[in-house]
């Protein structure tokens, strides 16, 4: 069995559009995948220990320790990020091994976070959160250089992203590993095109 995890963005959910057509064509193209798509809290130390459990779940393995089930090596992690879940993904590849596909990801998040101080609800959970200084950060400490053009990685960017500047994930993850489409926005218009060449990188 493949377990791929899917982390979706800020202030999203499992029931968001992207996530639930990656749920639609996971059952009915890949029997042989089991998706796990988390519901991520609003803060980034919160978001990380739900996926640190997720991955000690899947993997038998103590993702704190480095300790792991040689039949289940950590390196077999596998992503799809979106936003701030691409962010996320970026951080336990670099920190694990594994293969990647982001789509519109974050690149430094920490430096948008000011723009969203205060209270929130996330529309999809309904969680009430505060975003302030300790999270940004929360994010400084997760973040991580990767090396350019790295092959583990896939990236998918619309240059019509009203969000994220799309140079800055081209400019840190390289152009090898990057499709950048026209048009679009952060939503990533068109996804659904993409899906099967997404799971044959993935699964590859």
């Amino acid at each position: 069995m493949v377990h791929i995890i899917y982390l979706h963005g800020f202030l999203s959910s499992p029931k968001s559009v992207k996530a639930q057509l990656v749920k639609d064509y996971v059952l009915k193209n890949h029997s042989n995948i089991q998706l796990h798509i988390p519901a991520l809290p609003g803060s980034p130390l919160k978001a990380l220990a739900v996926i640190e459990q997720l991955i000690s779940k899947i993997f038998d393995c103590d993702v704190q320790s480095g300790s792991r089930n040689k039949d289940t090596p950590i390196n077999n992690i596998r992503f799809i990020g979106s936003s701030m879940g691409g962010f996320l993904a970026t951080h336990f590849i670099e920190k694990h091994g594994g293969k990647a596909v982001l789509v519109n990801p974050a690149v430094e998040p920490f430096k948008l976070l000011k723009n969203y101080f205060g209270e929130h609800t996330n529309p999809y959970t309904g969680e009430l959160f505060t975003i302030d200084e300790s999270n940004v950060e929360q994010l400084r400490d997760l973040y991580r250089q990767t090396k350019k053009n790295d092959s583990n990685y896939l990236v998918y960017l619309q240059k019509g992203d009203e969000t994220l500047d799309y140079r800055l994930a081209k400019d840190k993850y390289g152009s090898d590993c990057c499709i950048v489409e026209e048009g679009g926005d952060h939503s990533f218009v068109g996804l659904e095109n993409h899906l099967r060449d997404i799971f044959r990188f993935i699964l590859d």
